[in-house]
């Protein structure tokens, strides 16, 4: 039971929180840029075509997160957040170090290593369904 809700408190916070932020990317919710925002600032970092990649971010962190969340795919839900959390390594942190004062990799790192942890030893008994 223990494995199971610690599981379950993991994947519910870093799922749910994940989602938020692809409905940030989205829809403009909880403060977000929306789409349009967040198109922008992609094509500024020269990730274009940027309406379509920030399509895909959204909808990759807020599908992968609600995945996660409800322990359903696991592995796919887990598979989004790692890929979303490299090309934001490689395209915005990495060149800042690894310390989150500094605007560095740090909360990334940290997001695929549960993400992966998660993955390798599964979601838990409790499962949506």
């Amino acid at each position: 039971m223990g494995l199971s809700l610690g599981l379950l408190i993991i994947r519910l916070i870093v799922g749910i929180t994940f989602a938020g932020h692809g409905a940030q990317k989205l829809f403009g919710w909880f403060g977000g840029p929306g789409l349009k925002g967040t198109a922008g600032w992609f094509d500024s970092i020269g990730m274009k075509p940027g309406y379509a990649l920030a399509v895909l971010a959204g909808l990759s962190e807020l599908v992968g997160g609600l995945l996660f969340a409800a322990g359903v795919f696991t592995w796919l839900g887990a598979a989004a957040i790692i890929v979303t959390m490299l090309i934001a390594i490689v395209k915005v942190h990495g060149a800042n170090g690894y310390w989150i004062t500094k605007g560095g990799a740090e909360y990334n790192v940290m997001l695929i290593a549960v993400a992966l942890g998660v993955a390798l030893i599964g979601p838990g008994a409790y499962v949506l369904f």
